[in-house]
Order: structure tokens, then sequence, then C-alpha cells
């Protein structure tokens, strides 16, 4: 009986040291190969159409398109790809985010050297990986929920106006996000309005805000 090829794995976060990191710590083991580095979620899609992936690890915050966004890409585009989403952010509503995006696993960075072996080979099993201590602050989040009459939260925010949210928190103008999304500046302004009533918002201080808790942008 033959051996299984390695996982061949795209690796994408925007510091090149956090990559390196990674790499080592991946690149010691037979079943799993490195084969492609982004430095943005663009950069990710990119790269993932031009070559055969079985696994992308994608950090949560990058420049041009986030992590989350990539991973959203990405699922529709290659519906058999497992992701990973790596983050610095134990926040429960990055994990939830994480899983509608169609990630099967949240890897902490702080803990990256601990949990990315065991995280890698649960998503190629297919199972999902949650990090030590999310399956606690899951159900405590949930039990929060039921208490205040909630359920588990539900998507706010459209893809595109996602997409409004982060050049809006990166301090483009409205003409600069309109050429950037070949939609007209009318159009990001009503998206921008649609956004601060979804969100019981008040004006562009508090979009960034909110894209960092999101994590469409880093602090």
């Amino acid at each position: 009986m033959s051996e299984q090829p390695p996982t061949r794995i795209l690796l994408a976060d925007d510091h090149a040291l956090v990559r390196r990191g990674v790499r080592l710590i991946l690149e010691g083991e037979p079943d799993l190969t490195v084969v492609a580095e982004a430095g943005d979620g663009a950069e990710a899609l990119a790269l993932a159409a031009r070559q055969p992936i079985d696994l992308a690890i994608l950090d949560v915050a990058m420049p041009r398109m986030t992590g989350l966004q990539a991973a959203r890409e990405l699922s529709a585009l290659q519906p058999g790809l497992r992701i990973l989403m790596l983050s610095m952010y134990d926040d429960v509503q990055y994990f939830f985010q994480a899983l509608r995006a169609g990630a099967c696993g949240y890897v902490l960075k702080s803990v990256a050297d601990r949990d990315l072996l065991e995280a890698c080979r649960a998503a190629m099993r297919g199972e999902p990986f949650l990090y030590p201590g999310a399956a606690t602050a899951l159900i405590r989040d949930y039990l929060d929920r039921v208490r205040r009459g909630e359920g588990v939260p539900a998507e706010i925010l459209t893809v595109r106006e996602e997409e409004v949210l982060k050049l809006v928190a990166e301090g483009h103008s409205s003409k600069e996000i309109a050429e950037k999304l070949f939609i007209s500046a009318k159009t990001v302004e009503r998206h921008r309005s649609n956004m601060l009533h979804k969100l019981g918002l008040r004006d562009r201080l508090d979009l960034t805000r909110y894209a960092i808790r999101a994590g469409l942008i880093e602090p």
C-alpha cells in the first residue's frame, strides 16, 4: 500500500516573521508541506487559482483582503478545500465568523506551536478544531444569549458592505472606494448609511472601531 502524498498547504499572513515561524512548525512533518505563501487574502486567492492545494492557513486580519474574506471566496471556488484560521484574537465572535466563512478550525497564534499540527491533521480528516478553552467560551456565550432571549449571532453585514467597511476603516474616500470596487460613489455612500443604521453607529470613527473588532483590519 503506497503512502499518502503530503498535504499541500497555502500559508497567508501579512507578517513575514509569522509565516517563517509557522513554516518552521510545519516543515519538520513528513505529511505536511508548504507549497505557497501569501502576504494578504487577495494574493492567497491568486495563488490558490494557480496551483493545487489541500489546506489553506489564513491569518484573520490582513491588508487588501482579510483572511475571513479570502476564506469565503476560497470556500465558494473550491468547496473541497480545508481552511484553518490563524489569529491572535481569542474571541468567540471571530470564531463564529470563521465558521461562517467556511473554516473548519481556529488556531491562536500564541499557542500555534502546540496546536497547529493537530489542527492541520484534524482538518484533513474532515474534523473541526477548537482551540482549548473555545468550547467553554462558546457554551458561555450561547447561555448568555439564551438568557437575553437571543439566538446564535447572524450575519449582520452583506459581503459587499464588509468590503466597503474595510476600505472605509483603512481611510479611503468614497471616490477611491468606488474606483476599487467598480461601483459609484453614490452606492458607496448608500452602503455606508446602511451600515451605520444596521450597526447602530454614528460616524466613520465608530465604523473603524467596529471593523477592528470584526477582524477586518488590525488595530
